[in-house]
């Protein structure tokens, strides 16, 4: 229905309501004339006649009757809609769809969601875990954590947290193994390749303003963090990880940093993504405001304030 539409079905409303052509105009702040060239080009669309005129009332035929209750309950319908609308906009309920990076979201965000079910009961969550990038307009999301630098620019981002690579093994790897004191060392020692990385197999490392890129090799490539890390925490070789995936193993002693004095390229931080800011319904507000709530004091720093410990000398 356009605006025109809109405009001769509240004036035949106002019209069956007051009684007359002239008592709807000033109801509607028109002129009755105006009021009655709507009822007559209303008519004309529809084909059929709605209204009984006489010199002292109007009245609705048989069809302007129906037509009257029909266009009742549309508007109380649509009424019903403004009201579940303004109830989402102040009041977090419904379905909240979440796009979530498979091993970060499982490793810090999955543990938490419980509490967030719990203080919002009217939320129902559909959880979505993927690596692969997922277009949140297209594919539904309300809300997205991603990892690295964001580029699409439709979306509103918001850092959560800053993250960075370090290169890490077991202690006992040393044990089959040369030291490793610079950078140029690791192409000498067995490196666990994570092929999805943009650089693989190169791995690239910065020092005081010097920059360094290593290609390295080793007996296991893997599209699966998880995997590199079994099998650095195994003994089996080096791994370059990102602080928050290896923040367990670094605090527990089953993996030692290396190289510490190098920082290694590539990913930086953690952002929550959402369509837009305007008019986001209670849902989306108050996840984002969770999400930043529970990365303010990044859980995987504490336990990673442990020194840096070098390779050992043979």
């Amino acid at each position: 229905m356009d605006s025109s539409e809109a405009d001769q079905a509240a004036a035949f409303l106002a019209v069956l309501e007051t009684g007359s052509f002239s008592a709807a105009g000033r109801k509607l702040g028109r002129d009755g004339s105006v009021i009655s060239r709507r009822i007559a080009t209303l008519e004309a669309r529809l084909g059929i006649r709605l209204l009984e005129r006489s010199t002292r009332r109007v009245s609705p035929t048989e069809a302007g009757a129906k037509f009257r209750d029909r266009i009742r309950e549309a508007m109380e319908m649509v009424r019903t809609a403004e009201d579940e609308a303004r109830a989402m906009a102040s009041s977090p309920s419904g379905l909240l769809r979440l796009s979530l990076p498979t091993t970060f979201g499982r490793l810090w965000i999955a543990p938490r969601l419980p509490e967030f079910m719990a203080q919002y009961p009217a939320l129902r969550i559909e959880a979505s875990y993927a690596d692969r990038y997922t277009d949140l307009i297209a594919d539904g999301f309300d809300v997205a954590v991603r990892i690295g630098e964001m580029k699409d620019s439709r979306l509103v981002s918001k850092r959560l947290a800053p993250t960075h690579r370090l290169i890490c093994a077991a202690p006992g790897y040393f044990e089959t193994h040369p030291a490793l004191r610079d950078a140029d060392d690791l192409r000498q020692h067995n490196c666990l390749g994570f092929t999805p990385m943009s650089t693989h197999p190169v791995w690239h490392l910065q020092r005081a303003g010097k920059q360094r890129a290593v290609r390295v090799s080793g007996n296991l490539e893997s599209d699966d963090v998880t995997t590199l890390v079994h099998a650095a925490v195994s003994g089996v070789g080096v791994m370059m990880a990102t602080n928050w995936l290896v923040a367990r193993e670094l605090a527990n002693g089953q993996l030692v940093q290396l190289l510490p004095e190098w920082t290694a390229k590539g990913e930086s931080g953690v952002n929550v993504v959402r369509a837009s800011v305007r008019h986001a319904p209670a849902k989306t507000r108050v996840c984002v405001d969770w999400l930043s709530e529970i990365f303010a004091a990044p859980p995987w720093e504490a336990p990673t304030k442990r020194p840096a410990k070098k390779s050992p000398r043979r």
